[in-house]
C-alpha cells in the first residue's frame, strides 16, 4: 500500500497489461516509474482471461477500414502483430517460460462452411501483412477437435496460449529491478491533472509525477470522468473442469488455442498438459454468479462435445472487460501529461502491450505512433442505451450465428 509522498516522472494507474507494460517500457528508458493498483497486479482481466495471443483486435479489418481508411488499418494490423510478437519474446526475456508455459498454435474454427472465406483471409494476410497462416480443412479440424458442430478453420502457428497471470507477475518483479516501484491495494480517490506537475492521491498517500498514465480497464472508476463515460464494462466467464485427460482426449487432441467464429464466441484450450480443459465464453452487461455461469458454459461446452457430458466443472470465475462502442482499444492523449490506454476487452493480450508500449514512446518522444488511434476516441458509451444497445447487439449476432449454424446442420 502507497504511504506518503512519492515522486516521479511517471505514474501509471492500473496494474493490468497495458499499464504494466507502459510502466516496463519506460523504467528500462530510465524513468522513475510509479503503478498504483487497487487491488493486486493482474487482479482483473488480465489475469482472468483465456490467456490467447495473437495479431488483430475485437473489429474486424474493415470496420477498422471505415473508421481511419485503409492504411492506417493496415498500420494498425501491424502493430497488433508487433503486440503479439512483443509478448511471445518478453516470456523469455523474463525468465518466465516454466512459470507461463506457453503453447503455441491456434485454431480460428468456423460453425459452417466457409473454405472461400478462410482462403481470402489466409491470402490477405499472406500478402499485406507478411503473415501466414494455414486452411484447415472440416476433416482436418474434426481429427483434432472431434465435434461435428466445426466445418472449416485457419491454423496460425505463430499464435499462442499461456499462462497469463504469471506474466503479469514476471512483468511487475521485472519493473522493479529496473527502479520501479509498484503499490497493491492503492487505488487512485483523488487527482490533479491540469498542472504540469500532476498529483494523484490515495487513502495512504499521494504521488506527484509530470505524466500520468489510465490504464484501468473495465475497473475505471470515476475519477477521470472522460474515461469512465466512454467504455462499457462487459463481464466474462471462464470455467476450469476436473483432471480428466482421458475422457478430454475423446474430444480434444490439439494443444493448440482454439475459438470458433461466432461474436460471443468459445475459446478454450488444454491446460496442465492435457489433464484439464479450460473453456470461456459468453458476455453479459452485468456480472452474474459463476456458479450459475459455470452450468451454462458447461452447456454450451457439452453441446458442443457430447463426449464429455459426465466431466465435472471445478472451479468458475468472470472478470470484466473495457469495450468502446467502436471495439477498438482507446489510446491516446487526454491533455498534456495525461495518457489513457484502455477498451482491451475482445482481444487484449496483444493490443494491451503494443498499446502500453506506443503510450511509452509518446512519453519519452520515440515516436508519435499513439496518433494511429486518433479516429477512435473517447466516444460516449451510450449511458443505460448503449448498455442496451450492446444486448440488442449481442443476440441479434447470436439469431444470425444460430441461422447459418442450422443452415450448415
Amino acid at each position: 500500500m502507497l504511504e506518503g509522498e512519492h515522486e516521479a516522472d511517471a505514474c501509471i494507474i492500473g496494474g493490468g497489461f497495458a499499464g504494466l507494460t507502459a510502466a516496463r517500457e519506460l523504467a528500462r528508458a530510465g524513468k522513475r516509474v510509479v503503478v498504483l493498483e487497487a487491488e493486486r497486479v493482474g487482479w482483473g482481466a488480465s489475469g482472468r482471461n483465456g490467456g490467447f495471443v495473437s495479431p488483430g483486435y475485437a473489429a474486424s479489418l474493415s470496420l477498422i477500414s471505415l473508421y481511419a481508411g485503409s492504411e492506417r488499418a493496415k498500420a494498425l494490423y501491424r502493430l497488433s502483430i508487433e503486440g503479439a510478437d512483443m509478448v511471445r519474446e518478453s516470456v523469455d526475456a523474463l525468465g518466465a517460460r516454466d512459470a507461463c508455459k506457453p503453447v503455441h498454435g491456434k485454431i480460428g474454427v468456423m460453425r459452417y462452411p466457409a473454405r472461400d472465406a478462410l482462403m481470402q483471409r489466409r491470402d490477405q494476410l499472406a500478402r499485406d501483412f507478411g503473415y501466414e497462416v494455414a486452411y484447415m480443412p472440416r476433416e482436418d479440424v474434426r481429427a483434432v477437435l472431434r465435434s461435428d458442430k466445426y466445418f472449416d478453420a485457419l491454423h496460425d502457428p505463430q499464435a499462442f496460449h499461456f499462462h497469463p497471470l504469471n506474466h503479469a507477475r514476471a512483468m511487475a518483479r521485472d519493473i522493479i529491478a529496473h527502479g520501479g516501484a509498484i503499490f497493491e491495494n492503492s487505488a487512485a480517490i483523488g487527482a490533479v491533472l491540469d498542472a504540469p506537475e500532476k498529483r494523484l492521491r490515495t487513502i495512504g498517500g499521494s504521488v506527484r509525477a509530470r505524466d500520468i498514465v489510465l490504464a484501468g480497464g473495465g475497473y475505471t472508476t470515476d475519477l477521470v470522468p472522460e474515461l469512465r463515460r466512454a467504455y462499457l464494462p462487459i463481464a466474462t466467464y471462464v470455467l476450469l473442469t476436473e483432471p480428466a485427460p482421458e475422457r478430454i482426449a475423446q474430444a480434444v487432441t490439439s494443444p493448440c488455442a482454439i475459438s470458433d467464429n461466432r461474436r460471443a464466441n468459445d475459446y478454450y484450450r488444454l491446460v496442465d498438459d492435457g489433464r484439464r480443459l479450460l473453456w470461456g465464453g459468453r458476455i453479459t452487461t452485468r456480472r452474474a454468479e459463476p456458479r450459475d455461469l459455470a452450468a451454462l458454459l458447461r452447456r454450451t461446452m457439452i453441446s458442443t462435445y457430447p463426449q464429455l457430458s459426465d466431466l465435472r466443472v471445478e472451479i468458475a470465475w468472470s472478470g470484466l472487460m473495457s469495450y468502446a462502442r467502436h471495439l477498438m482499444p482507446q489510446i491516446g492523449r487526454l491533455r498534456e501529461g495525461v495518457y489513457y490506454c484502455t477498451a482491451f476487452g475482445g482481444h487484449g493480450l496483444n493490443t494491451t502491450a503494443i498499446g502500453g508500449r506506443v503510450v511509452a514512446e509518446a512519453i519519452t518522444g520515440e515516436s508519435d505512433r499513439i496518433r494511429l488511434f486518433e479516429p477512435f476516441g473517447l466516444a460516449w458509451n451510450g449511458g443505460h442505451f448503449g448498455t442496451a444497445a450492446v444486448q440488442l447487439t449481442y443476440w441479434s449476432y447470436q439469431a444470425r450465428d444460430w441461422w447459418k449454424e442450422r443452415r450448415a446442420a
